[in-house]
C-alpha cells in the first residue's frame, strides 16, 4: 500500500530497513558503518527470520577468504558455471553484479565488523557435471559466536528449530557429531563432549538455550552484535503498513508500533527485505505452480510484505524463473506440544548408503543423493505421471542406526515413540512394509531387490547415485564399493512420508543491478530498494549450491547501502585495482 505525505514526519532517518534477516541488516549495518542514520523495523519479536533458522552458509565465489586458506576458485569459473546452469546473464547484469560485489562485501564485513566467515574446506557445488564447478572454495560459514555478547538482545534471537538441537536447546555443528554419538571413542572426544555439555548445563542457568552460536544463528548474532555496536535502532513487532510517495519516489512509510501508527521518513530510500512470500496464502497461490504444496521449511512470517509494498508503489514482479521457489523435501510429525514439525531432509540422510526414495508405484524416480532442490524437482517430474506427493524413503534397522532418518537420530533405540505418531512406518517384510505405506508389494520387492544389486556392484545403473562428487561427498567413505550404496536387507523394514516444502522463494521483485526495484516499464522506482527473498533472484529458480539465498543477500544488501550512500562502500574501479588476479 501507499498512503499521503504527513504534514509532520514522527521521525527522519537516511535509510529505513523492513526486516531483520540477513539482507536486512547486512543493508543497514554497511549503511551505518559509512555514516548514515539507519532505523531498522522488524514486524515479528524475534530477529532473524528464516536466516537465523538456515545452515548460515553463503556461496561466494572468488573471495579472499577462500584464496587464504589455499583454495583455488576464481569468479571466472564461478560465471562459465551459472551460464551453464541458468543460461544467458539476465537483463541489467544482475549475476555479474553480485560476482563483483560479493567478495568485496565480504572483506568489507570482515574490516569494518564481527561478521566473519571462513571457507569450507569441502564443499562441492550441486551441478558438478556442468564446466565451471567447483568442489571447494565457494561455499563459507559464519564463524561461531558467542550469545552472551549480545546482552538482552541473545533472547531476541529467533532460535533454531528444536530437532535441530541437543538436550533441548544445545546447538551442535557436523564436526561436533561424531564425539557426540561416540564420546568413549578417544580422549579427544571425550573431552570435546564434556566441553560442549559443561558449557550448555551452565548457560541453561541463566538463560533459555544454549549460547555458543553457529551456522544462521551465529551469522544473525554477529549481525545484531555489529549493529548495536554501531548503535542502530531496532524496532521489533514494527510493521510497515504503507509506503510515501512524492512524485513516484519513495520518501518513507507508515509503521505500526505498539499500537501506535508513526510517519517515518527516509531521506535516502527505503530497503524491502522482509524474506519473500514463503508464509503468505495468498502470494503462495499466486505465483506457485500447481500442486501448491502445504509445507514450507521457511520462517511462517515471511508474510510477502515486501511484494505487497513494493507493487503498490508499483514495483513489477519477475515471475521468468524456472522454478517460483526453492525446494526442500520434509517429513511431519505432531510435537509433544502439538505444533508441527517440518523436517528438511537436507542430505544427511539421503546421501548415506542404505536408503531408496519411491512413489505409489512402488519405483525409484530420482538420484536419492542430489541437492534437496533437485530430489523435489524429481518429485514433481515424477508427480505427473504418478502419485509422488508424498514419496517414501525406505530403509532398515541398521540404516537408522548407522545414520539415523529424519527427525530419527542415529543410534536412536527407542523407535516406538515414531511408530505410534504415525512418522515411522514399519514392517516385518518388505511386502508388509508395502501394504502399510500403499504402494504395490510386488515392485517395491523388485525395486528393492534391483537396488541391492546396484548395492554390491557399486554402480547404480538407474539414476547414477554416487557418481558424483556432491553425492560421495555426504555419503558414507568407510562404505564400499560405493559410498551412497547398501544393501537393504535387514528387517525390519521402515519408511517415512517426504512431502515438497519451499524453504524460499525464487519469485520476487523486477530489480536492477544496484538493488533498486523497477516498475513495469523496467525503470527504477527512486527510493525504494529489495534484497534478500524480496528480489527476484539472481539464479531465477535454479540451485547452483548451498548458500545460493544469503550470498547473493549479503552482496545486493551491499550494493544498495553503497548507492544509498552515494557509492562510499562501492567505490567498485578503486576496490577491483586493488584485488589480487586470483580474486578477479
Amino acid at each position: 500500500m501507499t498512503g499521503a505525505e504527513p504534514v509532520n514526519w514522527d521521525r527522519e532517518v537516511d535509510l529505513l530497513v523492513v526486516g531483520s534477516g540477513v539482507g536486512g541488516m547486512t543493508a543497514a549495518l554497511v549503511a551505518a558503518v559509512e555514516g548514515a542514520e539507519v532505523l531498522l523495523c522488524e514486524m515479528t519479536s524475534r530477529l532473524g527470520g528464516t536466516s537465523a533458522l538456515s545452515g548460515g552458509a553463503i556461496w561466494v565465489p572468488g573471495s579472499s577468504q577462500s584464496a587464504r586458506a589455499g583454495l583455488t576458485d576464481t569468479a571466472t569459473d564461478a560465471r562459465r558455471y551459472l551460464d551453464a546452469m541458468i543460461g544467458e546473464p539476465d537483463r541489467g547484469a544482475r549475476r555479474e553484479a553480485f560476482l563483483e560485489a560479493g567478495p568485496i562485501a565480504l572483506d568489507f564485513l570482515e574490516h569494518h565488523t564481527e561478521v566473519k566467515f571462513a571457507p569450507s574446506p569441502k564443499h562441492p557445488d550441486y551441478r558438478g557435471n556442468l564446466p565451471g564447478a567447483a568442489i571447494s572454495g565457494r561455499v563459507l560459514y559464519p564463524l561461531p559466536f558467542d550469545g552472551r555478547l549480545l546482552g538482552k538482545d541473545f533472547e531476541r534471537l529467533r532460535p533454531p528449530m528444536p530437532e535441530f538441537m541437543a538436550l533441548g536447546g544445545m546447538m551442535v555443528g557436523k564436526d561436533d557429531i561424531p564425539h557426540l554419538l561416540h564420546p568413549f571413542a578417544s580422549v579427544r572426544s571425550l573431552r570435546h563432549t564434556l566441553a560442549l555439555v559443561c558449557r550448555y548445563l551452565w548457560d541453561r542457568r541463566h538463560y533459555s538455550r544454549g549460547t555458543r552460536l553457529l551456522l544462521g544463528n551465529a551469522l544473525v548474532g554477529r549481525l545484531v552484535y555489529s549493529l548495536r555496536q554501531r548503535q542502530v535502532p531496532i524496532w521489533l513487532g514494527a510493521r510497515v503498513e504503507s509506503l510515501v510517495q512524492r512524485d513516484g519516489r519513495v520518501i518513507g512509510a507508515s509503521v505500526s508500533l505498539d499500537g501506535r501508527t508513526q510517519s517515518v521518513r527516509a531521506r535516502r530510500g527505503v530497503v524491502l527485505a522482509t524474506g519473500g512470500f514463503s508464509g503468505s496464502p495468498t502470494w503462495r497461490q499466486s505465483l506457485l505452480a500447481a500442486p501448491i504444496p502445504d509445507h514450507s521449511v521457511a520462517f511462517d512470517g515471511d508474510s510477502g510484505d515486501g511484494l505487497t509494498l513494493g507493487t503498490s508503489a508499483g514495483g513489477a514482479i519477475d515471475t521468468t524463473h524456472a522454478s517460483a521457489a526453492f525446494w526442500m523435501p520434509a517429513s511431519v510429525m505432531r510435537r509433544a506440544d502439538g505444533s508441527q514439525a517440518v523436517f528438511p531432509h537436507i542430505m544427511l540422510d539421503r546421501a548415506k548408503p542404505g536408503l531408496l526414495a519411491v512413489n505409489s508405484a512402488g519405483r525409484r524416480f530420482v538420484n536419492e543423493a542430489d541437492s534437496y532442490h533437485d530430489f523435489v524437482l524429481g518429485m514433481y517430474r515424477s508427480h505427473a505421471g504418478v502419485n509422488t506427493i508424498p514419496a517414501y524413503l525406505v530403509c532398515d534397522r541398521s540404516f537408522i542406526r548407522d545414520y539415523g532418518v529424519g527427525l530419527v537420530r542415529p543410534g536412536e533405540r527407542r523407535l516406538r515413540r515414531y511408530v505410534d505418531a504415525g512418522y515411522l512406518i514399519t514392517g516385518a517384510t518388505i511386502l508388509q512394509l508395502a501394504q502399510k505405506i500403499g504402494v504395490d508389494g510386488d515392485a517395491l520387492t523388485e525395486t528393492v531387490r534391483r537396488y541391492n544389486g546396484f548395492a554390491e556392484s557399486g554402480i547404480d545403473q538407474e539414476f547414477g547415485r554416487g557418481s558424483t562428487e556432491l553425492n560421495r561427498n555426504n555419503g558414507d567413505p568407510d562404505n564400499l564399493p560405493n559410498p551412497c550404496l547398501r544393501k537393504i536387507d535387514r528387517a525390519p523394514f521402515f519408511a517415512v512420508a517426504v512431502y515438497p516444502a519451499d524453504l524460499g522463494t525464487s519469485v520476487g521483485l523486477a530489480t536492477d543491478r544496484d538493488g533498486r526495484v523497477l516498475d513495469r516499464a523496467g525503470s527504477p522506482i527512486d527510493g525504494l530498494y529489495a534484497c534478500g527473498n524480496d528480489m527476484a533472484s539472481v539464479m531465477r529458480g535454479h540451485y547452483p549450491g548451498p548458500g545460493i539465498t544469503l550470498g547473493p543477500a549479503i552482496a545486493f544488501a551491499f550494493r544498495i547501502a553503497s548507492r544509498a550512500c552515494d557509492g562510499k562502500a562501492l567505490e567498485l574501479d578503486t576496490l577491483r585495482a586493488g584485488r589480487t588476479k586470483h580474486e578477479q
